[in-house]
């Protein structure tokens, strides 16, 4: 399929360019202003993923409506979601113990900008051209990345100490966002829909706005509670290593979804169309190899000292964070599948009953006596999530 094969490019490219960003953090930044931005993005990323609500899925999934009125009515009402959250981004950033108010504005704008992004990417899919698609997943990490690496250097050289990471974060999503502009003031964007296989009969997303608010609220506050909660318990620098090396490679799995899932329902492809060579087996294997390779590259990046010794502290979570992101690249494999079998409602259950555990797992040592040591709850959160995933997997593969 052409376009897999373009948005699996631009997904890969966009990915090599996020690692960049990932590494020059690392390089160029000290772990405690990497753990503050990891905070302030991460309740950005809660707060969008809530108000979006999925909406980018059913953007996709549901093709009886045009594109341009999809999205449209999808801004409006993730808009309109998102300011009715505000109060809930401000606890967040409140129980964080970062300082309120510039850190609620940052998350804000992020939010809202990288809702755009989402939006955007999903519209494209359906009625963009093939280097549109490549763009819109290209050019907003690229623009980041170059900001922060341009912004270190002159700081560096003028002894200027802003928030770079934040600037250089939302100034690529403002540019991701920019591509949804056209769908609220035109019908297409220089084309025509994607053609090739028609619309499934079967594929839709019948789960009702609760059930879908439900699921979208556990996912977020799930991975925003990674994060705060770890920043709570063991500090910036903590939080700092966990965070780092979690965004390098928890970008393999969403890759996995962008490049693959999602291709598949814009294009309403069945698995049975699908030869060996290009079964959610192998793709989601491939992404396990993937988060493995990256995994080796940190750690000879910490052994030959490329990284400086302050990030010593990272090697405790490679292992865990490599298991537990590689079995989500298999779930990611399998996740459209739901939605071709009407089977996702039970699917957004089954991942509701997974993230609940992987909560109890998370917010045990705040009610124990003794405290844990931040390496001993990685592993145990990384194992309890390994085997909910490899489970979600081999339950989503039975669906035929």
């Amino acid at each position: 399929m052409n376009t897999s094969r373009v948005i699996a490019l631009s997904s890969a490219a966009a990915f090599g360019t996020q690692v960049a960003f990932a590494l020059i953090t690392l390089r160029l930044f000290s772990p405690q202003e990497v753990g503050e931005f990891s905070v302030i993005s991460q309740i950005g990323f809660f707060w969008m993923t809530l108000a979006l609500a999925q909406s980018q899925l059913g953007l996709l999934a549901n093709q009886h409506l045009p594109a341009h009125i999809a999205a449209q009515h999808a801004w409006r009402a993730s808009a309109l979601r998102g300011l009715a959250l505000l109060p809930i981004a401000a606890l967040a950033v409140w129980f964080s113990q970062l300082s309120l108010w510039p850190a609620l504005l940052w998350a804000l704008l992020l939010a809202f900008c990288q809702m755009g992004w989402g939006l955007a990417q999903s519209f494209t899919l359906r009625v963009g051209s093939a280097w549109q698609q490549a763009a819109v997943r290209v050019l907003p990490p690229a623009t980041a990345a170059a900001t922060a690496l341009t912004a270190a250097l002159a700081g560096a050289t003028f002894g200027w100490h802003g928030p770079t990471l934040l600037l250089s974060a939302l100034l690529g999503y403002a540019v991701g966002a920019a591509w949804l502009v056209p769908a609220l003031r035109a019908h297409t964007i220089d084309g025509a829909e994607i053609t090739g296989a028609p619309s499934s009969q079967t594929q839709s997303d019948p789960r009702s706005a609760a059930l879908r608010m439900a699921h979208t609220l556990v996912d977020a506050l799930l991975a925003t509670a990674i994060v705060v909660v770890w920043q709570r318990l063991y500090g910036a620098e903590e939080t700092g290593y966990m965070s780092a090396l979690l965004r390098v490679l928890g970008f393999v799995p969403a890759v996995v979804h962008m490049a693959w899932a999602q291709v598949a329902l814009a294009r309403a492809t069945s698995h049975n169309e699908q030869n060996h060579l290009t079964s959610p087996w192998w793709v989601g294997l491939g992404g396990f190899a993937c988060v493995v390779a990256l995994g080796a590259l940190c750690a000879i990046a910490l052994y030959s000292g490329w990284l400086d010794e302050r990030w010593s502290g990272v090697w405790p979570y490679i292992a865990p964070l490599v298991l537990w992101q590689g079995s989500a690249c298999l779930s990611a494999a399998f996740a459209h599948r739901p939605f071709q079998t009407q089977s996702a409602k039970a699917y957004s259950w089954a991942c509701i009953t997974l993230s609940m555990v992987q909560f109890i797992v998370l917010f045990a040592p705040i009610g124990l006596t003794q405290s844990i040591a931040s390496v001993q709850q990685i592993s145990a959160f990384a194992f309890i999530s390994c085997l909910g995933l490899l489970s979600l997997t081999v339950w989503m593969a039975r669906f035929k």
